[in-house]
């Protein structure tokens, strides 16, 4: 029996992708999950020092550690049109939020990353991502980039939506925004990797043809939210591209760091290395 670490973040649609792994819902032969929950950040900051042996990491994130680690195909986290949002207390222009401090949810964020790339340069304060909406609503930052589920319950708190990335991403280049992925260690050897990759994929076609209990166990990890709205949640972002990123997903995912690439925010170009189910 050999067992890896599996790291995700605490939130309703990674709940739901590995439901039937934490459930013990599928076979795994030989094969055991020690499933490590911590927010996405964290999980990039870890992923630097390739710590775990599979993860799900921002997009952005990928582009420092794709020595160590290829992505699934499946797994992933793209918004078609929607994606994370910029808020603040008073409504508020795209390039206002450059003379503003915007509390963010960590620097190797997908997030992050394409608001550099819609508004340049801007100060921040990094911020936990469920402390955001909080510090945005008490003054504490003028704006705050939210990305889980505060993407639909920041209203709940009066705050206005300046910018919806992924309707600004699409609007840019016609593609889906991709936000998060899952990587797996180089080092376990491909056999194991594509085993990881079917595994993963089973969790997840197991979540979607069994909705009404995954949705049930994802509601523990659902912010402030009841099952309607936790179910709105996982349907954004457990979608045709988590099941796998196809030719578009994939292109987009390059498309938003050779962008990133071109204009500074990355060191050097990326290309990504993909494992199949």
């Amino acid at each position: 029996m050999r067992s890896l670490t599996l790291g995700h973040s605490p939130d309703s649609d990674d709940a739901f992708m590995f439901y039937a792994l934490a459930r013990g819902r599928i076979e795994t032969g030989d094969l055991r999950f020690e499933h490590i929950l911590q927010d996405i950040e964290t999980l990039n900051q870890r992923a630097m020092r390739a710590e775990l042996d599979i993860t799900a990491l921002s997009v952005h994130a990928y582009a420092h550690v794709c020595d160590h680690y290829a992505l699934l195909a499946c797994g992933a986290s793209v918004g078609e049109r929607y994606g994370p949002l910029l808020v603040a207390r008073e409504p508020m222009e795209l390039a206002d939020s450059r003379r503003c401090r915007v509390g963010v949810p960590g620097t190797l964020t997908t997030a992050f990353l394409a608001l550099r790339l819609a508004v340049g340069e801007f100060d921040y304060v990094v911020l936990p991502f469920d402390r955001i909406l909080e510090a945005v609503a008490e003054g504490h930052v003028e704006a705050g980039l939210i990305i889980h589920e505060g993407q639909l319950t920041y209203e709940r708190q009066a705050l206005h939506k300046v910018v919806d990335l992924g309707e600004w991403w699409f609007e840019e280049t016609a593609m889906p925004l991709p936000l998060g992925v899952n990587g797996v260690r180089k080092d376990l050897g491909r056999p194991l990797m594509e085993q990881v990759a079917r595994l993963v994929r089973a969790s997840i076609d197991f979540g979607l043809a069994h909705r009404t209990e995954a949705v049930r166990h994802a509601l523990a990890y659902a912010r402030d939210m009841d099952e309607r709205l936790a179910d709105r949640f996982v349907s954004m972002y457990v979608n045709d591209y988590t099941v796998d990123l196809g030719e578009r997903g994939r292109r987009a995912i390059a498309e938003l760091l050779d962008r990133a690439h071109n204009t500074g925010l990355l060191p050097h170009p990326v290309a990504c290395e993909f494992v199949e189910t």
